[in-house]
């Protein structure tokens, strides 16, 4: 693990600012470091050597009361800008995660652990602080005061600095040395800290099914196994951290030893004066103590950098995917309509010999699939489960990219791949597009905030106007919490809220409208809704309809059987013929 991480430093702009204070503060203490040894020892040796009294230093004393507030100022200094700059930093990384996290796009996500990333976002960029407070400072401290000094021991006594400059090495080296025996153990650790978050979170997402099968005490095992492992890991680190003190301070102690008995004998024999002897005694602990400091720093920020390492990572992945694709900027609510106020016209969509296959299976998923939606029209997409119909959803918003084939929506190329270049799968040009997935999530607090990801500048009465159109008599007040991913409704009544969002973006001016599955898990009468919906947006969207229900089949122009050999039109109840 490198001491700095350029490319953490690049991602972190408050990081580069923070390392130039450091810097300057660092050259100031130096300065400060000599001027103390210099005047304790011009206090000290002339009370030894003549008996001078120390009412005769009095003007030494002053100056070194001041260079001693000097320090306290510089020390008060630095740690109130590692804590500014801890917080901006931990601040940026977790943007830089974030947005490397949706650059990479939902295809990328699903194959992550969700406790992995939450950790490294929270917790585990939280423990930076101790990187950024701690061990920063003593980095640049061990890399400017061991220079500055040991320049002024050399000016006064060579012998002494000669010593020095060959001991002072071997602190550095050892330093390594335990950083690479303990870097697979802080990998350990890291790896079952995410794992154990990550099974605790599938634990309480899956409590009901657990309860049901009569599993959820039997988890209880499972998670202290866990637990007990990543104990013994912790402790495995610590250990080596504690040894790694031990010999960094071993070692200190014994160099300065043999500069104190190198100094002793010569003084003894008359070859050194009292004042330099004294200024090199001083000196010689202050030039290991930032090499000693630092290494006992990095191990206590170990999991931090590691964290920032990981954002960083992400998003570097997630440039790279970008620049392979040449994927543009992201679609915003301002590009749902056209010029001049006037709404935008439903899109045309097109497929042509499209082919996706999963990574790390042989079978595709879409194998040479054609097919062409006329503006305005309403398809309905059947087939058995397996077929692929998700799986083109997922092309048509851009959340992978077709290995073989083009997909067109409105005439503009639908970029993709693991994804793009900022969050959002669509090109700036292309319609936006209201989606309900067959599970929705809800991201938000409150009803209000899920409803408003449709259109963020709906009102309250669009909102209540949206929820009866849907059939959501069940909210009660738009400030109702939602709870975690909506867990405080039923499977239908997410649906509904999920329907009703889309509802709001397509009024907002999204012109193309994908529905997976949107009857599932809905009584009669809430299907039959859903149908009144989807017959009263007819011609205002272009809608693709993911479907089991015949209610619904039924109301599309055209339906089509999906199957992994390809798409094959089959003639409807409300078949229309193309030009």
């Amino acid at each position: 693990m490198k001491p700095v991480d350029a490319a953490v430093v690049r991602r972190a702009p408050a990081l580069r600012g923070y390392l130039v204070h450091l810097g300057g503060l660092a050259v100031v203490s130096a300065v400060l470091i000599v001027a103390q040894a210099s005047l304790l020892a011009a206090a000290i040796a002339p009370v030894v050597v003549s008996d001078a009294g120390l009412g005769q230093q009095s003007h030494v004393l002053l100056a070194l009361a001041g260079v001693l507030a000097a320090r306290v100022l510089i020390g008060w200094l630095g740690a109130r800008a590692g804590v500014r700059a801890s917080v901006k930093v931990r601040a940026e990384l977790r943007s830089v995660l974030l947005a490397g996290a949706l650059r990479r796009g939902p295809a990328w996500l699903a194959n992550e652990k969700p406790g992995e990333l939450a950790v490294a976002a929270t917790s585990g960029l939280d423990a930076l602080d101790g990187y950024v407070t701690r061990y920063l400072p003593q980095l640049v401290l061990a890399t400017v005061l061991p220079v500055v000094l040991l320049a002024r021991v050399a000016v006064a006594d060579l012998t002494a600095a000669t010593i020095l400059a060959v001991t002072l090495p071997l602190i550095p080296v050892f330093m390594v040395l335990i950083g690479y025996s303990a870097q697979a153990k802080m990998q350990s650790q890291w790896v079952l800290l995410g794992r154990l978050s990550g099974h605790f979170l599938d634990i309480v997402e899956g409590l009901p099914t657990l309860r049901v099968f009569g599993r959820a005490k039997a988890q209880v095992e499972a998670v202290r196994r866990v637990t007990d492992r990543y104990r013994r890991e912790t402790l495995a680190t610590l250990r080596i951290a504690f040894l790694s003190a031990l010999v960094l301070e071993l070692l200190a102690t014994l160099s300065v030893a043999l500069v104190a008995v190198s100094i002793g004998l010569r003084l003894v024999q008359g070859h050194l004066d009292l004042a330099t002897a004294l200024l090199v005694l001083l000196l010689a602990p202050e030039i290991y103590l930032p090499l000693r400091a630092v290494g006992m720093a990095f191990h206590a920020s170990a999991d931090g950098l590691e964290s920032a390492t990981r954002a960083v990572s992400v998003a570097a992945d997630a440039d790279n995917v970008a620049a392979i694709t040449g994927a543009g900027e992201p679609a915003t609510m301002a590009t749902t309509a056209t010029a001049a106020g006037k709404p935008a016209e439903p899109p045309a969509v097109s497929l042509h010999h499209v082919q996706f296959t999963y990574p790390g299976r042989t079978v595709p998923a879409l194998d040479d699939v054609s097919l062409t939606i006329s503006p305005g029209e309403m398809l309905a997409l059947t087939g058995r489960s397996g077929a692929g119909k998700s799986t083109l959803f997922s092309v048509l918003l851009g959340f992978v990219r077709p290995d073989v084939g083009d997909v067109e929506v409105g005439g503009h190329s639908v970029p993709g791949g693991d994804s793009v270049s900022d969050g959002d799968s669509v090109s700036r040009e292309r319609p936006a597009t209201a989606w309900v997935p067959q599970q929705p999530r809800l991201p938000g607090r409150t009803v209000a905030e899920v409803l408003r990801l449709g259109d963020p500048r709906a009102g309250d009465a669009q909102l209540r106007d949206a929820l009866a159109d849907v059939g959501a008599d069940f909210v009660a007040s738009l400030d109702d919490e939602v709870g975690s991913d909506g867990t405080r409704f039923s499977t239908g009544q997410r649906r509904r809220l999920a329907l009703a969002r889309a509802l709001l973006h397509v009024r907002a001016g999204a012109r193309l409208l994908l529905l997976d599955e949107p009857s599932e898990g809905l009584d009669p009468a809430a299907e039959a809704g859903v149908a009144e919906l989807l017959e009263h947006l007819r011609g205002t969207a272009t809608v693709l309809l993911v479907t089991h229900s015949t209610a619904l089949a039924r109301l599309a122009d055209r339906r089509v059987e999906l199957s992994p050999a390809g798409a094959r039109p089959t003639a409807g109840p409300r078949a229309v013929v193309q030009a």
